[in-house]
C-alpha cells in the first residue's frame, strides 16, 4: 500500500522512466493519432445519420462501412495502444525496475498498428465481418494477436521480476487484462471465423466477447491507473484498502458474463439473459468497493489530472448502473437498438478515455523530462471533453429514448420519429467537433512535450509541483 507520507524529495525522472520511453511514446503518439482519425469517422458517421445524403455516392464509405472504421479505430487503435502504454509504465514503475524487452513493445505495437491500417482496408472494400467491436475481417486477426502478446511480455517481465513480493491493485488489473485479452479474443475468433458455431449462438459468443473486451480489457486498465494515481497525487494511504482484492475478483468473475443482457427478447434461452442480469447486479460490487476505495478522487485538490481522473471515474460508476437498469426487459425493450446503444458505449468509452487523458498528463513530463509546454492548454482540453462527452451522451440518449418510445406507437411514422430526433443528432454532431478539436490539441501537445529540451528553468518547474509526487509505491 502506498504510504501517506509525501515525498519532499524532487520528482524524479529515473531510469525506469528513461527506459520506458521509446516504447510507451510510440504507443501514445499511434493511440492519439487513432483517437482523431477515429473522431474524424465517428463524425462522419453522426453526419450520415441525420444527412442520409452525405457521401451517399461514395460505395466505400456507406454507413454501416463507417460505423465499423470509427469503432475499430476507437477501439482498437486508441483504447489498446494507450491501455497498453499506461499499463506497462505502471507496472514498470510498481516492479521498481527499468523496462526489460522494451524493443518487443515497440515490435509489437508496429505490427499490431500495421495489421490495424490494413484490417481498416479490409473493411472499406467489404470484407469486415459481421459482429460487433469485431469487425476486423478474419485474415488480419491472428497476427494482432501475436502483436498483443509482443508488446504484453515485457509488462508480464515488470510484474514476475518486479523487487518487492508485495502487489498493488494496479498490478493486478493490469496483468489480468494482458492475460485475459488474448484468451478471449482467441476463443472469439475460433468460435466466429475459423470454426464458427451455428445460428443463433453466433450472436452469444458476439456479445460475449463484446462484453469482454469492454469489462476486462478497457475497465481493468482504467481502474489500474485510479489506483495508481489518486495516492500519488493525493499523497495520502487508499482507505479501506484491504478490499481492493474483492473489487478486482468480482469485476473478473462476474464481469465476463453481462454479455447477454444484449439479447433480451431474442431467439434465445430465457435464462442466458436473465444470467446476465444478474452478473450485472453482482458487478455493483465491484464498483462500491471502487467508490470505497477511491471517493477522494472527487475531492478538490487543484489537481488538473485528478479533474480528468474524477470525470472518468464518475462516467465508470454511472455506466455500472446503466448495465444494470437497462439490461431489464422492461427498459431493454424501449433501448435496444437505438441510439441508446450508442450513448451506453460511448459512455464507457468516455470513461477510459478520460482516465487515459489523467495517465497521459500524469506520465508525459516523466517520459520527457519536461513539464507541459501549456497550462493552459490542457485546461481547454478537459473543459472540451467534458462539455463535449457530456452533451455527445446526453443527445444519443435521449434521441435514442424518443426513438424508442416512438417505435413502440403504431401510429407514428419513422419520418416523424426522424424529425423528433433529428435536432439531438445536430446537437451530436457539434459536440463530436468540439472533441476532435480538444484531441487533436491533446495530440499536437505530446509531440511538443517529447520534442522540448529539458532546461534549468524548465527542470525546476518540474521537480517542484504542487503534490507531485509520493514515496515510491
Amino acid at each position: 500500500m502506498t504510504t501517506a507520507l509525501p515525498n519532499t524529495s524532487p520528482a524524479e525522472v529515473s531510469d525506469i522512466d528513461r527506459s520506458a520511453r521509446c516504447a510507451t511514446s510510440f504507443l501514445l503518439i499511434t493511440a492519439l493519432a487513432w483517437l482523431v482519425l477515429g473522431g474524424v469517422l465517428a463524425l462522419i458517421n453522426l453526419v450520415q445519420i441525420h444527412t442520409p445524403v452525405f457521401l451517399a455516392d461514395c460505395p466505400l464509405l456507406t454507413f454501416g462501412r463507417v460505423q465499423a472504421l470509427q469503432e475499430t479505430a476507437l477501439l482498437y487503435g486508441w483504447a489498446v495502444n494507450a491501455g497498453l502504454a499506461v499499463g506497462i509504465w505502471l507496472l514498470a514503475r510498481l516492479g521498481g525496475s527499468p523496462l526489460r524487452g522494451a524493443n518487443f513493445v515497440i515490435l509489437g505495437g508496429v505490427f499490431w498498428n500495421v495489421a490495424l491500417v490494413v484490417g481498416l482496408g479490409g473493411i472499406v472494400i467489404g470484407e469486415m465481418t459481421s459482429f460487433s467491436l469485431l469487425q476486423l475481417p478474419r485474415y488480419i486477426q491472428p497476427l494482432m494477436l501475436v502483436a498483443f502478446a509482443s508488446c504484453a511480455a515485457p509488462g508480464v517481465l515488470a510484474w514476475t521480476g518486479r523487487r518487492t513480493e508485495a502487489t498493488y491493485a494496479s498490478q493486478w488489473y493490469v496483468v489480468g487484462a494482458l492475460f485475459l485479452f488474448p484468451w478471449f479474443f482467441s476463443v472469439a475468433q475460433v468460435m466466429l471465423l475459423y470454426v464458427p458455431v451455428r445460428g443463433a449462438m453466433q450472436a452469444v459468443v458476439a456479445s460475449w466477447y463484446a462484453q469482454n473486451f469492454l469489462s476486462l480489457l478497457l475497465a481493468p486498465m482504467a481502474v489500474a491507473a485510479l489506483y495508481y494515481l489518486l495516492p500519488k497525487i493525493k499523497g495520502q494511504v487508499i482507505p479501506s484498502y484491504d478490499f481492493a482484492i474483492y473489487g478486482f475478483w468480482s469485476l473478473l468473475l462476474f464481469g465476463t458474463w453481462m454479455g447477454g443482457r444484449h439479447l433480451v427478447g431474442g431467439p434465445f434461452p430465457a435464462w442466458i439473459p436473465t444470467m446476465a442480469i444478474v452478473a450485472a447486479c453482482l458487478v455493483l460490487f465491484h464498483h462500491i468497493i471502487l467508490v470505497v476505495n477511491l471517493r477522494e478522487v472527487f475531492s478538490n485538490s487543484g489537481s488538473i489530472v485528478l479533474k480528468f481522473a474524477a470525470y472518468g471515474f464518475a462516467c465508470y460508476l454511472l455506466n455500472g448502473v446503466v448495465d444494470l437498469l437497462f439490461s431489464s426487459r422492461l427498459l431493454a425493450a424501449v433501448t435496444q437498438f437505438t441510439y441508446f446503444q450508442q450513448a451506453h458505449l460511448q459512455l464507457g468509452l468516455t470513461a477510459f478515455s478520460m482516465i487515459m487523458f489523467a495517465g497521459i498528463y500524469y506520465m508525459g513530463p516523466r517520459l520527457a523530462g519536461v513539464p507541459w509546454p501549456s497550462v493552459g492548454l490542457i485546461r481547454a482540453h478537459y473543459m472540451g471533453s467534458l462539455i463535449g462527452f457530456t452533451t455527445l451522451i446526453a443527445s444519443l440518449g435521449i434521441a435514442g429514448w424518443i426513438q424508442g418510445t416512438d417505435l413502440g406507437r403504431a401510429d407514428v411514422t419513422f419520418a416523424a420519429i426522424a424529425a423528433q430526433t433529428h435536432p439531438w443528432l445536430l446537437v451530436a454532431t457539434a459536440a463530436q467537433v468540439l472533441l476532435i478539436l480538444g484531441n487533436l490539441a491533446l495530440g499536437i501537445h505530446f509531440v511538443c512535450l517529447l520534442c522540448a529540451k529539458s532546461t534549468t528553468e524548465s527542470l525546476a518547474q518540474f521537480r517542484q509541483p504542487q503534490a507531485l509526487e509520493v514515496s515510491a509505491s
